[in-house]
């Protein structure tokens, strides 16, 4: 039996593990470096895909499995590759879209092409909501269903329908075709049904040996719930949505006062 606190870290990284300057903090970085040097694993579970995601590990020289994609895609940042990758069904997907604009009227849409160059694209009146570029601007719908699908985002033109109300419009129009998810502000989430960063985690930590009761997790955003809920022990930031501190087992400091890094020098010697 291990004698370490938790022998799996799993951590978000938007909100979480990255600041509000989209870096890695010095003190994160070695209180990460002390966790790991004592034998515990590192898991990145983001919802960015692997395209977004690649420059920042290599950036921590981070070499383990990243779960990217909200789930969908198992990276391994050491062999610059994907171990699995999951797809939005397109047919599922335009039958979702068409119930769910039945309800709210026409959406903003942007998506994510599958694969480990997968770009961003963006429809007429999408207001980008994260600092990731964009690869290109869809001009007709037709091009969303014209290769496979990663995920798809919606907006509502209304900024008076927040994130939450949207995203259970949605769910409650096309809940049984597709996952709907906030992942920030500002962005709504379409997945394949019954993804979620739990069940990516736990493709990866099978791989690495390890199960949820070995797990403690952090994260801020309600895509962030089942990861928290499957682990062992579910941290979320102070700046987290106030669901996911609902259900945490402990509420630690910001993304910007290294919460994650408090945490883990409490667990770990030398952290």
């Amino acid at each position: 039996m291990s004698a370490l606190p938790y022998q799996l870290i799993a951590t978000d990284l938007d909100g979480t593990l990255l600041n509000s300057h989209h870096q890695v903090s010095g003190r994160t970085r070695r209180a990460l470096a002390a966790a790991t040097a004592a034998g515990a694993a590192h898991i990145v579970v983001t919802g960015r895909p692997a395209s977004r995601t690649k420059h920042i590990l290599d950036d921590l020289g981070y070499e383990g499995l990243a779960v990217c994609g909200q789930g969908s895609e198992v990276y391994h940042a050491g062999e610059h590759r994907l171990l699995t990758s999951v797809t939005l069904d397109r047919q599922t997907a335009q039958l979702a879209m068409a119930k769910i604009e039945a309800e709210t009227g026409k959406l903003s849409l942007g998506f994510v092409r599958d694969g480990l160059d997968g770009g961003y694209l963006v429809g007429p009146g999408f207001e980008l909501a994260w600092d990731k570029p964009i690869d290109g601007q869809m001009t007709s719908r037709d091009e969303l269903w014209a290769e496979p699908l990663a995920k798809i985002f919606v907006q509502h033109p209304d900024p008076s329908i927040g994130d939450d109300e949207l995203a259970a419009m949605a769910r409650a129009a096309a809940g049984d075709l597709v996952g709907v998810v906030v992942s920030g502000i500002g962005i709504v989430e379409l997945l394949p049904l019954g993804l979620t960063k739990a069940t990516g985690l736990s493709l990866a930590a099978r791989r690495l040996g390890l199960r949820a009761a070995d797990t403690i997790a952090f994260g801020d955003m309600p895509n962030d719930l089942p990861m928290l809920d499957w682990a062992a022990y579910g941290v979320a930031m102070a700046n987290a949505h106030t669901e996911l501190k609902a259900v945490a087992d402990e509420v630690t400091a910001s993304n910007d006062e290294d919460g994650v890094a408090a945490v883990l020098e409490g667990l770990f010697p030398g952290a």
